[in-house]
């Protein structure tokens, strides 16, 4: 915000929002010299050069070695934001395994870690397996905890408002547990815990099929299919989180999705389900036939939430998306003809990672309110809305 919008208010309220502003724009504009800076920003170059110093000083911006050539005299200095100074860490926990997603402050992936879960382990021994591929994975990357700015989880089930798992048909004993409280203990940063459908949706739209879309409807074809929703670009999670929930009614046709592909078949539902899409693929009439009655169950409820909430595209994903997206063409086919509007459905560009992806995103965003806001860090309530927190770490802003 140009620094004469302020004249006369309070001088350190002044201060922060010039932090704030010189900061995003060296975050989002990429680096700059601290004239091209100062015009980004509408601040005089005195301001920008103070502002600068400071967020040097606190170890989000960096000045970078000049540039080879570019003439006689003193090359211009050039800075950066130090995107290394912070990581956010977004965890995909279902019944089977975890995924571990680590990215640095401006969403960069520098690396992930995966880890088998016993289905039937209580919550105790499945906490400690996440916690153990926590560790390996820090250890792996050689990122240290205290580097953690934000954590975020994804899970199967209704997740409360204080990061509480209160409905959960997919994973043994998870209903009553405290997940955020539970993952903070191994933290000193924020911890917030969001439901799996809800995180996909949030990472197709930054960074999958849905980019350019506001308002989307995330298929997250599972054991049961969830689905998230974002409306005007934000995630819609309901008073109680349970929004977009609408399996819950049997004759919507979105529960024991992964049965109803595997069969009868010998092995573990999920491996079967597995070989039907995969001889669906090639073409094998009996597999086509079962693809084609699971989607004209599951099209009565992916159309009902597509009524009711009007989006521009409907992203299908998750484990039941497999190799040719059979199950996204058979549903595309079956749930169009239901709808009012003509809503695109596009098959997942992220596979099995859009959880841990948007559970990244998830932890960026609340990193930014950190960065971010404008009050003293004494004024804070400590909490974000979505999970239980606990902040070690003062705000770099601060």
């Amino acid at each position: 915000m140009p620094q004469h919008s302020l004249h006369g208010g309070d001088p350190s309220v002044l201060r922060r929002l010039n932090s704030a502003a010189t900061l995003r724009a060296l975050r989002d504009g990429g680096e700059a010299t601290l004239s091209e800076l100062a015009r980004r920003v509408g601040l005089s170059r005195p301001t920008t050069e103070g502002v600068l110093g400071e967020l040097i000083d606190r170890g989000l911006a960096a000045e970078n070695a000049p540039r080879p050539g570019g003439g006689l005299g003193r090359p211009a200095r050039r800075y950066r934001f130090r995107a290394e100074a912070g990581h956010a860490l977004g965890i995909d926990i279902d019944a089977h395994r975890v995924r571990l997603v680590v990215a640095d402050l401006t969403g960069e992936v520098v690396g992930g870690h995966r880890a088998a879960l016993d289905a039937e382990a209580p919550p105790g021994e499945r906490i400690a397996v996440v916690r153990a591929a926590v560790k390996a994975c820090l250890a792996e990357l050689r990122v240290d905890r205290q580097s953690l700015w934000a954590v975020a989880a994804g899970t199967p089930g209704v997740v409360a408002p204080d990061g509480t798992v209160t409905s959960c048909t997919v994973v043994p004993g998870w209903e009553g547990v405290h997940l955020a409280r539970e993952l903070g203990r191994s933290f000193p940063c924020p911890v917030v815990v969001e439901n799996d459908a809800n995180l996909a949706a949030m990472a197709e739209r930054w960074r999958g099929a849905a980019r350019a879309a506001d308002d989307v409807v995330c298929v997250y074809a599972a054991l049961h299919t969830g689905m998230g929703a974002l409306i005007g670009g934000r995630l819609h999670r309901g008073r109680w989180g349970a929004a977009g929930e609408i399996g819950m009614l049997d004759e919507l046709g979105l529960r024991d999705t992964t049965a109803a592909l595997a069969g009868a078949g010998p092995g573990p539902a999920s491996e079967e389900a597995e070989k039907v899409l995969d001889a669906a693929v090639e073409g094998v009439p009996e597999a086509k036939a079962v693809l084609e009655r699971l989607a004209a169950r599951m099209a009565r409820g992916v159309a009902a939430m597509a009524l009711a909430l009007d989006p521009e595209t409907i992203v299908v994903g998750g484990p039941l998306v497999g190799a040719g997206d059979a199950l996204v063409a058979e549903l595309r086919r079956q749930v169009r003809p239901l709808c009012l509007s003509p809503v695109r459905i596009e098959a997942s560009e992220l596979g099995d990672e859009s959880v841990g992806l948007g559970a990244v995103r998830l932890a960026l965003d609340r990193i930014d309110e950190d960065l971010f806001r404008l009050d003293r860090p004494s004024d804070r309530d400590g909490g974000s809305g979505t999970g239980e927190e606990r902040q070690a770490r003062p705000s770099p802003l601060a």
